[in-house]
């Protein structure tokens, strides 16, 4: 990646704690420090977002929006309870 290009691309994500998420990604500034925007597609057309710090990846893989999609759809993440 180019000096002062920012990432953006559809990606499955693997995090620390055995996790693996997939989606559209992005960076963001949140409280001054640089984290993932993760957009996970859900069913029917819902969306998750996960703010991820990038010290906590361990692979990220880019791939196409139709793999990304039928990743997201075996790996959905759980809501809070």
């Amino acid at each position: 990646m180019l000096e002062g290009k920012t990432f953006e691309a559809w990606a499955i994500c693997e995090l620390l704690g055995h996790r693996r998420v997939s989606g559209y990604v992005t960076e963001q500034m949140l409280a001054g420090k640089g984290f993932l925007r993760i957009d996970i597609p859900g069913p029917e057309g819902t969306i998750t977002t996960q703010l991820v710090n990038p010290d906590s990846i361990y692979a990220l893989t880019p791939v196409s929006e139709e793999v990304a999609r039928a990743v997201a759809a075996r790996s959905q993440p759980e809501p809070v309870h």
